[in-house]
Order: structure tokens, then C-alpha cells, then sequence
């Protein structure tokens, strides 16, 4: 799928005419699209519904099938327009338009670049595994050659060029969140991380024996008990001068069985996602490196597999973390603090970055808290919660703030070691999970 952006419709051969659901606020310039558009108004055909569409084909050589979609009252942001792109995604797909020509000055011409976004963002699908036969059926719509029509095309093609890098970043991170455990492991995520190399990105891998010479006795004790290597990765993009980096560090176990803790067997096979924070990152690299952001950017990610076997860690053990901080196991399924226990403390080590920001599927509590719409925030700093949250809202990738406090530290102080890796079930447990990581950032 190719899009561009242009002023003129003359050459369309199918045209998508998003519509204003209040007829006095369309100002159609198309002559063929006003004259049907009258008609279907003088006759009653379109009633002016937000999602309504209605396809008037082409009657006279050299006009086009033209596809009225009636928009509703959304403000014109870029979280809507996104989102009216994704509508029309699967607009297109279910009237198997390719080539076509998609007119949005009537309702957001001013984020014409954010409706192709999203238009972009619906088209990713995971088909890698079925056979041939059922992948063409499955996803054998092409939308082609799409041109949005608007008013200010220049400037929406150069704000569509980031997007367009950043939506590579998401294809990245969603392809990598979908493959499955026997596919994506430690190694192999590894190595989609050097296919980075070519953007200008430096790629370090420190394998088990450098962890063990290193001291990162809490993300080895995580991976002890799989047949995979335990790794920490280092990504590193420098565009920005000789200014301070920002850190982003993410949780890697790329399948979490719970240890000898062990999850039940329903929905076990989604902990394949248990990498997401670490793929997070790595589209993240991949975006800012594509785009050529003006900025110094370090991606960390703490890689295992958290399997039972005669060598996995056992509930009640102790180990040595990279910081020199002893933690007590008490629940081998509270691992990803584990591992990033010692990725945070690597990173702002190594790094002193201005700040970091760790991303990870950590706690199961936090869904029964917020549900799916909302992402939990834990912070240590007002000004970056509050910009990370106005970002989110921005975007539509909605952050809340929960608190954190000394008096949560409680919960996690051991009898036996520094620090207890659960608190108290069922009190808090994504706040003594923050409260747990913020003792090996360091103040960063």
C-alpha cells in the first residue's frame, strides 16, 4: 500500500467523499460528488448518520464510483482523525476499493496526515503461519495506490512522512509481540534487534557468561530454569549531539510460564506477550532511528524465559542482584521486576541517562485496577508523569497516575535479604511492584 497526498481529484477513478453529517457544513468541489450528493439529500437516500455510507456508481465514461461516508460531530483532533482512518480502512476492505481517491476536507482537512495514519495502522495483519490457501483468503485485499485529497498536501506529506516511520516502529513491535515462544526467545529476538544496524542503531548483546562476570544475578535467576540463554540488550541511536540520553528500558521474557510458581493452564499461551515492553522498545528504536530523530536515545531490554525445570529458581531463594541489592524469590511468577531489577540498574550505570522510562507487562494487578483503556504510570518525577501524560492523551495511549510512597516499602522489606520480590497478596500489588523497582533506578 502506497499513500500520497494531493489537491486534486480529477483523476480519481474512485473517490471516498467524507461527508459532514449536517449537510449546510459540506462544501462538495467535485462536480460529479455535489451533483449526487444533492440527489441523494433531495431524495432522502442518505439520512445523514454518523458511518453511513452509500456508493453511487459511475454511470458516464470517465466518471468515478464515488462513496459518501457521513462523519459525525468528533473534534478535529488527531486521536479522531486517527481513529476515522482506521474506519476507513475497513470501509475500503469491505467494498474491495483499491486505487481509491479519499476526499477529507469536508471534515479534516487540517489532519489529513493523522486519518492516514490510522488508514496505515488498520492495514497490519499477522498471516505468517497459515498456508498459502488460507492466507489469501484471510487478507487478500490490497487498498493499492491511495491519494488523500486535501488542501494543505504538502505539509500533510511531510507530517505523514514520521508518521509513516512511526507506524514502521508499530508493525515491528506488533510483529514481534505476535510471534510465538518456540519462534521468538531470547537468541532470536537478538537477532531481529541487529536488523536495526542498518538504520544507524548500535546493537550490544551480553550473553550468560558476561551477565555472570557482570553480577546480574536477578534476570539470570529468571532464565536458569529454560534451555534459552538469558541476554541483556543494549541499543543505543545517537542523534542528538552530545546531550544526555533518554533511556527506554523494557521487559523481555518472551514466554512466562510462571516458574515453579506456575500459571494456570487457561490463557497461558498469551504470555507469549509477556515481551511486549521489550518489543515496545525496539519499535521504538526502529521509528526514531527511521525518521532520524534529532535525538540520543538508549533502548535496554532484559531478555528470559521463564520455564520449571530441575534448575529453575525455586520460591524462597536469594540472589545477588547487579546493584549489589539481595532479593528474596518468594514467587518465581513476580519475574519481570526481576529482570529489570538489573536492566534499570545497568542502565542508568552505564548511560546516565536524563531519564528513563520502563515499559513492561508487569503485574496482572494493574488490568483489575484500570481494565484496557487506561495504562498504569508509576513515577518518581511530576513534570515527566505529567508530560507522559498529556502525551498520552495526545495520542490516545491513555496513562493514569497511581501513587507511590515509602510507606508501601513495608510490603516488600524481607526478613532474610533486601528486598522481597511480592508484597501481601491481594494489597496493592502494582504499587509494591513500582515501589520495588524504584530502589535499583538510583535516583534517576
Amino acid at each position: 500500500m502506497h499513500i500520497e497526498f494531493t489537491a486534486d481529484t480529477a483523476s480519481a477513478n474512485t473517490l471516498v467523499m467524507l461527508v459532514s453529517h449536517k449537510p449546510e457544513n459540506n462544501n462538495i468541489q467535485h462536480s460529479a460528488a455535489a451533483q449526487a450528493y444533492k440527489a441523494l439529500q433531495d431524495k432522502g437516500l442518505l439520512k445523514n448518520k454518523a458511518d453511513e455510507t452509500y456508493l453511487v456508481p459511475g454511470l458516464n465514461e470517465g466518471q468515478p464510483n464515488i462513496l459518501f461516508v457521513v462523519c459525525g460531530d468528533d473534534e478535529a483532533t488527531h486521536v479522531a482523525a486517527k481513529n476515522l482512518g482506521g474506519k476507513l480502512y475497513n470501509i475500503c476492505k469491505a467494498h474491495n476499493l483499491s486505487d481509491a481517491t479519499i476526499d477529507v476536507r469536508q471534515v479534516m482537512d487540517a489532519h489529513a496526515a493523522s486519518v492516514a495514519f490510522g488508514f496505515m495502522l488498520k492495514s497490519w495483519h499477522f498471516d505468517k503461519y497459515f498456508s498459502d490457501a488460507k492466507q489469501d483468503k484471510r487478507n487478500s485485499y490490497d487498498a493499492g495506490n491511495v491519494q488523500m485529497v486535501t488542501n494543505n498536501a504538502q505539509e500533510a506529506q511531510a507530517d505523514f512522512d514520521r508518521y509513516r516511520a512511526l507506524a514502521e516502529g508499530v508493525f515491528f513491535t506488533r510483529e514481534l509481540v505476535s510471534e510465538p515462544g518456540n519462534v521468538l526467545y531470547p537468541e532470536t529476538f537478538v537477532k531481529r534487534a541487529q536488523e536495526l544496524q542498518d538504520l544507524g542503531v548500535t546493537v550490544e548483546a551480553f550473553g550468560e557468561e558476561q551477565l555472570k562476570k557482570m553480577g546480574a544475578g536477578a534476570l539470570l535467576a529468571v532464565g536458569q530454569g529454560s534451555e534459552r540463554d538469558s541476554y541483556l540488550l543494549v541499543m543505543q541511536y545517537n542523534g542528538g549531539g552530545d546531550e544526555a540520553p533518554v533511556a527506554l528500558v523494557g521487559k523481555g521474557v518472551t514466554f512466562d510460564t510462571g516458574g515453579i510458581s506456575i500459571k494456570p493452564s487457561n490463557n497461558m499461551h498469551d504470555m507469549k506477550y509477556d515481551m511486549g515492553g521489550g518489543g515496545v522498545v525496539m519499535g521504538a528504536m526502529k521509528a526514531l532511528a527511521t525518521m532520524k530523530a534529532p535525538v540520543n536515545v538508549v533502548g535496554v531490554v532484559g531478555l528470559a524465559e521463564n520455564m520449571p525445570s530441575g534448575n529453575a529458581q525455586r520460591p524462597g531463594d536469594i540472589v545477588k542482584s547487579l546493584s549489589g541489592q539481595t532479593i528474596e524469590c518468594l514467587n518465581t511468577d513476580a519475574e519481570g521486576r526481576m529482570v529489570l531489577a538489573d536492566a534499570l540498574w545497568y542502565t542508568q550505570d552505564r548511560f546516565k541517562p536524563k531519564w528513563m522510562v520502563d515499559l513492561a507487562t508487569l503485574t496482572g494487578a494493574i488490568v483489575v485496577a484500570l481494565g484496557k483503556e487506561y495504562a498504569g504510570l508509576f513515577s518518581n518525577n511530576d513534570d515527566l508523569s505529567n508530560e507522559l501524560s498529556q502525551k498520552g492523551l495526545a495520542t490516545g495511549e491513555r496513562l493514569w497516575r497511581l501513587p507511590m510512597g515509602p510507606e508501601y516499602d513495608k510490603e516488600i522489606d524481607s526478613t532474610a535479604a533486601d528486598v522481597k520480590n511480592i508484597g501481601n497478596p491481594g494489597t496493592g500489588g502494582s504499587i509494591t511492584a513500582a515501589q520495588f523497582l524504584q530502589r535499583f533506578v538510583n535516583n534517576t
